[in-house]
């Protein structure tokens, strides 16, 4: 059976693939303890204008051709935890799109009245049944703009950072390939997903900050000089800066201690934060710490008005990784090194998660196994299953998820609809 836009017809979750379905008993046993998606509902969402897809506990592979809609998939997915999804589009971007064939072959528009979205699950928790969504609602008077909406269990929740308690989201995308590359704010914004799998409340945290921090650099660019609005917005940047600093540093600290272990075929990994503010709390108390921010903060109003930056905080810090096995930083390793390093620091956090939190995390993992050899693809699978994880994987070779047949779920995704291989 067929998952097709406009329709309530659903895969079921006994379609599953290879010869049979997953062992019972590795299913009832991790039942108790796994986040699982039961149920996707989609309305409005990229390429599909309505899909619901029934799943079972099993890992699920999306096989397709590129632009088939497998990652819009793991995108509607990652909207289920706080933050602005793995794309990081904007909220009125991921609204459907007109095919080129709905258009008479013209360029893709946005259709009339789409740009609204509901992304909805029904999720398998520890705690039980648990119904989860959230999308882009018109504003409620004319004028007013849209806002994102959160809705747990029919109740609408005060902010996106209420489904932090619920849902632990990572994913690995190929963006992700240059992390080590690329500059301090992708390693950061990497690094905060991790944190939010760990400690719910740092999404909110760095929302606070980034926001009081907007504010001041605009205020300062504009000539600003009442001392009670600096003081106000320099207050809410320590706080909640130092705050999401130590939940940083703890993470870091843990998941090293994880990664130096390695898993399998796969490369043992050193972790540390390096920044100004990330030296302060190893040697003084975070209630200090924030008293010297807040200080450094107001010091430097003049030069960070002439500088057009701030200048201190935890918005400058960095995430440095080596790779143990080769001795090196992970930048100046071959591609497939920085690869693999990347994939171990994944699993590593999501065996750290299962015993922090009792529950693996959702691995999205976007095109995973196109550039994995043979013996970590089998690796990186064998980990998956051993988890219990509900990893959604996509790739455009079916065959390379061969190992997974009679353990997962394979999909395979064209035009919008979704059928089992």
């Amino acid at each position: 059976m067929t998952a097709q836009p406009g329709s309530t017809r659903a895969l079921s979750p006994d379609a599953r693939s290879g010869p049979g379905p997953a062992p019972a008993n590795r299913i009832e046993s991790s039942a108790r303890s796994m986040l699982a998606v039961r149920q996707l509902r989609l309305t409005d969402f990229r390429n599909y204008r309505q899909l619901r897809l029934d799943c079972g506990l099993e890992p699920v592979v999306l096989v397709g051709g590129n632009g088939a809609g497998k990652t819009n998939i793991l995108e509607a997915l990652s909207f289920l935890a706080p933050g602005r999804g793995l794309r990081r589009a904007r909220l009125d971007e991921v609204g459907y799109r007109q095919t080129r064939k709905e258009t008479g072959g013209e360029e893709p528009n946005a259709a009339p009245g789409t740009t609204s979205w509901a992304v909805a699950a029904t999720l398998d928790t520890p705690e039980g049944r648990l119904a989860i969504g959230t999308g882009l609602e018109p504003g409620r008077g004319e004028g007013s703009p849209s806002r994102r909406v959160v809705r747990i269990d029919g109740r609408t929740a005060a902010s996106q950072t209420a489904l932090g308690l619920h849902v632990a989201a990572v994913w690995l995308t190929p963006q992700l390939d240059r992390l080590f590359l690329d500059g301090p704010g992708d390693r950061r914004r990497f690094l905060d997903r991790l944190v939010t799998a760990l400690h719910p409340q740092h999404a909110g945290d760095v929302a606070a900050y980034e926001n009081a921090l907007r504010q001041r650099a605009r205020v300062l660019a504009d000539g600003g000089r009442d001392p009670h609005w600096f003081t106000a917005l320099e207050d809410t940047m320590a706080r909640h800066g130092v705050a999401l600093a130590a939940a940083r540093a703890d993470t870091v600290h843990r998941l090293d201690a994880a990664a130096r272990l390695g898993i399998g075929p796969f490369p043992r990994a050193a972790l540390a934060m390096a920044g100004e503010i990330d030296g302060w709390l190893d040697t003084m108390a975070a209630l200090d710490a924030e008293d010297r921010l807040r200080a450094e903060l107001a010091a430097n109003r003049l030069r960070d008005a002439e500088a057009g930056t701030t200048s201190v905080g935890p918005h400058r810090s960095d995430l440095a990784v080596r790779h143990l096995d080769l001795d090196l930083p992970a930048a100046e390793g071959s591609t497939g090194q920085q690869k693999a390093v990347l994939v171990s620091i994944a699993l590593a956090h999501a065996r750290l998660v299962a015993m922090s939190r009792g529950r693996p995390p959702l691995l999205l993992l976007d095109e995973i196994a196109a550039h994995l050899d043979v013996e970590r693809r089998t690796a990186l699978f064998d980990e998956v299953v051993a988890l219990g994880a509900q990893s959604w994987m996509t790739g455009t070779d079916a065959e390379l998820f061969a190992p997974l047949r009679g353990r997962a779920q394979i999909l395979r995704v064209a035009d919008g609809s979704i059928a089992a291989v």
